[in-house]
């Protein structure tokens, strides 16, 4: 069984690393050719390219300029750590035992704009880079055309050395996007969680965000192998809802008293 999930847009570089051991990212190659493409940038050709404010544009014409291989304990982060958003609350890595950092390291892995697919303990640099970022390069006209199906390929080997045919997509449409199902040699299985709100029942995405990394360290703390062993997930008020589900969407229901 292997999970994907999202990155995060907002990042902690600054909490000493919870574990010692890291690896390397395997796409770097691909990074270092969107660093040299956003280094072109001006911070106001950032702020206008990602919709974000001046400041924020800054710091990530800041952080292009700094980008530089080889990763070191000392210049990066793993990437389990360093992502700081709801999916990664919810995950909780910096309270994993070496085994479960060990079970993630073989059966996780984060879609990135930036490095294409990274394993839990691959050490990062920060930056900004959001999938759907309509980046042009060689490759094409945004960063869904640079990946192609390499992500896909990549996906494709680790499900291969896993000796598994199922990847649980826990991932944003955004990020999702950049996997290509044709090409995927795998059953793809999507949750779904759905919060009761006055009477009626539906996505709420801070809520699913945090789901999501709460599904992502249930997998791999109750070292999940079977699809079946998903629907006895019980936490934080989610449960099965049978009804709702179909073949390849596991829908979650939870009661209205948990979002009040």
């Amino acid at each position: 069984m292997l999970v994907v999930i999202s990155p995060a847009k907002n990042l902690d570089f600054e909490t000493p690393a919870r574990f010692s051991q890291f690896t390397q990212p395997d796409m770097l190659e691909h990074s270092e050719q969107l660093i040299n493409r956003c280094r072109k940038l001006s911070p106001a050709n950032i702020s206008s390219l990602m919709k974000i404010s001046d400041k924020l544009a800054g710091l990530n014409a800041d952080r292009y300029a700094a980008w530089q291989t080889p990763f070191s304990a000392d210049n990066a982060k793993q990437a389990m750590l360093a992502f700081n958003g709801d999916v990664y609350s919810g995950l909780d890595a910096t309270s994993f035992s070496s085994a479960d950092s060990e079970y993630a390291q073989q059966h996780l892995r984060i879609l990135s704009g930036l490095y294409g697919l990274l394993k839990p303990l691959d050490l990062m640099q920060a930056y900004r880079l959001e999938m759907g970022t309509k980046l042009d390069t060689k490759r094409g006209k945004d960063l869904y055309q640079f990946w192609g199906e390499r992500i896909t390929t990549k996906l494709n080997e680790v499900l291969v050395e896993q000796g598994d045919n199922v990847l649980i997509n826990l991932a944003s449409n955004e990020y999702f996007k950049a996997v290509k199902p044709k090409v995927l040699k795998a059953q793809i299985i999507t949750p779904t969680f759905l919060d009761c709100k006055n009477g009626q029942y539906k996505v709420i995405s801070f809520y699913a965000k945090r789901a999501r990394g709460l599904m992502a360290r249930y997998i791999i703390q109750n070292r999940l192998s079977e699809l079946k062993q998903l629907e006895d997930f019980d936490v934080a008020g989610y449960r099965f809802d049978a009804a709702r589900s179909k073949a390849q969407q596991l829908v979650f229901t939870r009661a209205e008293q948990f979002t009040n």
